[in-house]
């Protein structure tokens, strides 16, 4: 073995897959089914950009997206599966800004609200905790306060001195 520009290498050949494995579709655990994406893709926006095709699909793109919400990683850390992390995160923006997100969400509610499939209960939690007595501001002592002046509006100023100072 030796090393060329701080990776390792070996002699010999990396061993081949074959074209089959190679032109399988992976399928991910939470990436969107077929069905989801029959549902999802009319409610897109057209693309408005001409030219040349984008190196990655869009539903690639919305599952980078899913996966780095789901998740919670770095933009950085969607997997290059999904596309670049800054195409997949330029498409959420680009969505965001323009209110695409918010048109689909309220779109997907209402088809499924209208499918039975929400229930639009209210749950209001009303419990109360009692506050701990130094958490609630306990009583002040004493009349060294800033809103409890030690001197009388109608008393004449006067000063209080303890006696000569020590040390």
């Amino acid at each position: 073995m030796g090393e060329v520009s701080g990776r390792w290498f070996s002699d010999q050949a990396e061993p081949k897959t074959g074209d089959l494995v190679d032109t399988l579709a992976v399928t991910r655990r939470f990436d969107l089914t077929d069905v989801q994406w029959a549902v999802l893709q009319p409610l897109l926006p057209a693309p408005k950009r001409p030219g040349r095709p984008s190196l990655w699909s869009r539903r690639q793109l919305i599952d980078g997206i899913r996966w780095r919400i789901r998740v919670g990683a770095p933009w950085r850390d969607v997997p290059p599966q999904y596309g670049s992390w800054s195409a997949v995160y330029g498409l959420f923006r680009r969505w965001q800004r323009d209110g695409t997100w918010q048109r689909v969400l309220t779109t997907l509610q209402t088809l499924a609200d209208a499918a039975g499939r929400i229930t639009w209960d209210v749950s209001v939690d009303s419990t109360t905790a009692r506050a701990h007595q130094h958490a609630a501001g306990a009583r002040k002592r004493g009349i060294c306060r800033p809103n409890h002046p030690a001197v009388s509006a109608s008393s004449r100023p006067t000063m209080r001195w303890a006696g000569p100072a020590v040390g």
